[in-house]
């Protein structure tokens, strides 16, 4: 069989094309894509998956690069035609993709949330019951500016390294009072039992896409396009549209701090946004809404389809295009109330570090 692609032959002659996955090394990475195969073989029990790495899923993983570099590596892969999709947290994919690459898929949303990890010896206490100048360790900008303005008594330190490293250093030393880690990723790691406090929107507002899976591949890849996108779900997208949007208008990213928070409810898309100077002292928050209308209208051509890097066939078109405004209104509505001061005062001060 000619063609960039890997395909197997079967007994009975018959020619398959095997699917190929790309993730990174660390044991969460592992264990998201480990997450989206299942699926994939649930609703697929008769694809031919090739086994690498191990018995993984009965799928093959290639072991591409460190968080900083993944990203790039792993499209590079998929450029190359060495894999066919790749899991991501959809909070890493910036809103804008490269050409030619696209989200096809976005599985429904784990609890979004941040949440608490508390050193083993102030067990049972909350943010708010730990002693005056407490250290709390977190390696996001987004989470230390809110918390900051919200937990004034307590001191916010820089802590890196992936899930592993930073509960091990909690645990093992004495610097840090509780770090502040994504609940979703705990949870994947069956790691719930470490969770002392889980912070609400009036605590702490979440990342774009936080919680969520994506799954990247070739737009020129219809096959494959068109068997992930039944793992989309409709809420999630809308959400993840809304607040991509928001972002993207924004012009934000890792480098500043910028929250928010969805709800859908009867039918009604919900977003509050927000953006924040590095230590939370300045803040513009707002919240908007828009009426979901879910109708069989198609988009005209695959361009209009896309909305900030997703590609949802199996959605109305109506309420995509109704999600992707609302982020985009939100969004200047906080740029004509002087959020783009804040933001490039955040970004200088940064990169200043």
């Amino acid at each position: 069989m000619e063609g960039p692609f890997k395909y197997i032959r079967e007994g009975n002659g018959k020619v398959t094309r095997v699917i190929r996955m790309g993730t990174r090394k660390s044991q969460l990475a592992r264990i998201q894509t480990d997450s989206v195969a299942e699926k994939l073989k649930e609703l697929y029990p008769d694809l031919q998956l090739e086994i690498a790495a191990g018995n993984v899923s009965s799928l093959l993983l290639f072991q591409i690069g460190e968080k900083s570099l993944f990203t790039k590596e792993l499209e590079n892969a998929l450029e190359r035609n060495e894999v066919d999709l790749v899991v991501h947290s959809l909070k890493d994919l910036p809103t804008s993709l490269p050409p030619g690459f696209t989200i096809g898929a976005v599985l429904q949303r784990e609890n979004p949330h941040d949440a608490v990890v508390l050193h083993p010896k102030n067990a049972g206490l909350t943010l708010d019951g730990l002693p005056e100048k407490s250290v709390i360790g977190t390696s996001s900008l987004r989470r230390a500016a809110q918390l900051k303005k919200r937990f004034p008594q307590l001191e916010f330190e820089n802590i890196r390294g992936n899930l592993n490293t930073r509960l091990r250093k909690l645990d093992e030393k004495d610097d840090y009072a509780a770090i502040i880690l994504a609940a979703a990723g705990l949870k994947r790691m069956g790691w719930e039992t470490r969770i002392s406090q889980v912070l609400g929107p009036e605590d702490c507002m979440y990342a774009v896409g936080q919680g969520a899976l994506a799954i990247e591949v070739r737009a020129r890849d219809r096959d494959i396009l068109e068997m992930v996108s039944i793992l989309h779900h409709p809420d999630t997208v809308l959400r993840c549209i809304a607040e991509r949007a928001f972002l993207k208008q924004l012009e934000g990213g890792c480098s500043v701090p910028v929250a928010v928070y969805t709800e859908m409810k009867n039918s009604v898309l919900y977003l509050t946004g927000a953006v924040y100077s590095l230590d939370g002292s300045d803040c513009l928050k707002e919240t908007m809404q828009t009426n979901i209308e879910l109708d069989n209208k198609v988009p005209e051509s695959a361009e209009e389809n896309v909305h900030v890097g997703i590609t949802a066939n199996n959605i109305s078109q109506t309420a995509l295009d109704a999600a992707e405004r609302l982020g985009v209104v939100l969004a200047k509505i906080l740029l004509s109330k002087g959020a783009k001061d804040i933001l490039t005062t955040a970004r200088q001060l940064n990169d200043a570090r």
